[in-house]
């Protein structure tokens, strides 16, 4: 890249400059800059450290926007395109309010649902920036540096918002910040401390473990899909593989199955799946457990044991440089799950991973289905709920992928 001296704005913040004609995806409002669209990308000394607030020009000077800056493939994740708006503790609360709007507009929380997601990054115009909301209790997620700095007016300002009713704000960044970075986060309560781990969804409770667990401590992002299993699962067997904390068991239950089994690899994903079926089913004898390997226990399971099964695994593919081998093993899984399903079965399969789009997923559980040479049709295309929304000037943040199919 050139070197270029850093200006800066009237208010002091560094401009980084875009070479000519990479401003067009940000005219579009995409809010990324790569590294590689700069003139000058910022090392140690240059006076910008991660997570500062930059500006951003055009090559021409025309101002673009401000954002925060990050040394990676994605050098500024972008706040915003209007030059009179100043990134400030105001700012934060504004959108915090635009998102608590949006959520109101869906009926979140309600009566029967207080575990919802408040702030979807990229979809709430908030990039690097993750909030779950589990009753009086918000986990915050950062993943940039910048997001990171501004954990305590974030914190404060859901707090402030008496509509949410959060009294509680715990944050939870050591595995999702640029590990480069060096930041040594500590995941802990910035406001308030442990009120309940108890959360509802759709009636049903789930106990959230937002210290140990994965994410936030829940996937709040399979809410809609699991409310399908519990309408098909009348009067069927059903195995739920890579259970976590058995979110499609329960709702499974609720939905009359016949039988339940939960199967993870993690035998602390099989307490806590156990936890949550006690908690809304004490006592059931419909559900058993297993903490096995998923492929090795689709390959000594007995065919047609089972008539409706869901593969919700994790993501396959973290980044672009795994996503052949992340093709290979959602064939792999669902040509298993296609073998041994029982006629006239039902099949939810899913992949999060953001790297994987829609039709090479489809394409993948396509091939599994030609392999098993049984008569497959689609009867739902799925996706992330309304509170996880994509910005429509940011396709990528489509992540969740999913297809219900039925199995002759």
């Amino acid at each position: 890249m050139m070197n270029t001296k850093l200006t800066k704005t009237a208010e002091g913040l560094p401009i980084l400059i875009l070479r000519r004609g990479k401003e067009e995806s940000l005219d579009r409002f995409h809010p990324w800059v790569f590294s590689g669209a700069l003139t000058f990308m910022p090392q140690d000394g240059d006076g910008v450290e991660e997570g500062d607030l930059v500006a951003v020009a055009a090559s021409d000077g025309r101002f673009i926007g401000l954002g925060h800056f990050q040394i990676g493939s994605i050098a500024v994740r972008m706040l915003t395109f209007d030059a009179g708006e100043k990134v400030d503790k105001d700012f934060y609360r504004k959108r915090l309010e635009q998102a608590a709007s949006m959520r109101k507009a869906i009926g979140l929380p309600s009566a029967s649902t207080d575990a919802y997601r408040l702030v979807h990054g990229e979809g709430d115009f908030l990039p690097g920036l993750v909030v779950d909301v589990y009753g009086e209790t918000a986990v915050v997620q950062a993943h940039s540096p910048g997001m990171h700095f501004a954990r305590k007016i974030i914190a404060e300002a859901l707090v402030d918002i008496e509509s949410l009713g959060v009294k509680s704000v715990y944050y939870k960044s050591e595995t999702t910040l640029p590990y480069k970075a060096r930041l040594d986060p500590e995941n802990g309560y910035l406001i308030g401390s442990f009120i309940s781990d108890t959360a509802r969804e759709n009636g049903l409770a789930f106990r959230i473990d937002w210290l140990r667990g994965q994410k936030t401590g829940f996937f709040v992002d399979q809410r809609d899909n699991r409310s399908l299993v519990g309408r098909y699962s009348h009067g069927r067997s059903v195995l739920n593989m890579f259970c976590y904390t058995g979110g499609f068991s329960v709702y499974a239950l609720a939905g009359d199955a016949r039988e339940v089994v939960s199967v993870d690899s993690s035998a602390k994903a099989i307490t806590l799946t156990d936890a949550n079926v006690a908690l809304n089913f004490p006592g059931d004898t419909r559900h058993s457990s297993r903490a096995e390997d998923a492929f090795k226990y689709l390959d000594a399971m007995e065919a047609g044991r089972h008539d409706l099964i869901i593969l919700d695994p994790p993501a396959f593919a973290k980044h672009r440089s795994a996503l052949r081998n992340a093709l290979q093993g959602y064939r792999r899984l669902n040509a298993r799950a296609f073998e041994k399903i029982a006629p006239g079965g039902i099949l939810f399969t899913f992949s999060c991973s953001q790297a994987v789009t829609k039709e090479q997923f489809r394409l993948a559980v396509f091939s599994a289905a030609a392999q098993s040479r049984r008569r497959v049709r689609i009867l739902h295309q799925l996706t992330q709920p309304a509170d996880h929304p994509v910005n429509i000037y940011h396709p990528e943040g489509e992540y969740l992928k999913g297809l219900v199919l039925y199995v002759e």
